[in-house]
């Protein structure tokens, strides 16, 4: 068996051979010149069927290449919704999100904020903006260190923010959904 013979086979999409393969030995976790694994490449073609197989032979959802991306980053790159899904779960399954830490924020009108009972902000303007952040800061800045307005966290004030702001930390799904037109199919840059 050749090196990369179960990475020719899922390149070229052949379930068969690729299942005959992993049945007779062959590394799943093989990885080719750049680095990537048979699963990356799965996921780089979107294909979902490949990718169960793979994982069923206990393929490492966490292998990374030389640009450091692993399989769902890979997914979530093409814009293959579905194979993210499954390689999502996969890692949660395994215990550990490969997902990197973002800093998020959303603006909202000042207005908005003083609706909270606690807001203790004073001399504010009422048709300012203000950001609110992903650790419930709220700053004049987007940056969440920068020009601090608010930083009373408490409770009460998440489930403020929460349910009445309807405020929510999207994940790479959701961004990548919001991406797509009404056909599904992935938009041209």
């Amino acid at each position: 068996m050749g090196d990369c013979e179960l990475i020719a086979a899922v390149k070229s999409g052949n379930r068969m051979r690729t299942s005959a393969l992993l049945e007779s030995g062959a590394d799943v976790n093989q990885q080719d010149e750049q680095g990537w694994a048979a699963l990356s490449w799965a996921a780089g073609k979107g294909d979902c069927e490949l990718l169960r197989l793979l994982l069923e032979h206990r393929a490492d959802v966490f292998r990374t290449g030389r640009d450091l991306r692993t399989p769902s980053m890979i997914a979530l790159a093409a814009g293959h919704i579905n194979a993210a899904e499954l390689l999502l779960h996969a890692e949660s399954q395994a215990g550990a999100s490969s997902s990197p830490s973002r800093k998020y924020c959303a603006a909202f009108a000042i207005r908005e904020f003083q609706r909270f009972s606690g807001w203790t902000v004073d001399g504010a303007e009422e048709d300012g903006v203000a950001f609110l952040h992903q650790n419930y800061v709220v700053t004049r800045s987007i940056w969440d260190h920068e020009d601090i307005i608010f930083d009373q966290v408490t409770e009460e004030w998440k489930l403020f923010c929460d349910r009445v702001l309807q405020f929510r930390v999207p994940d790479d799904l959701d961004l990548l959904t919001e991406q797509q037109p009404a056909s599904g199919l992935p938009r041209s840059l």
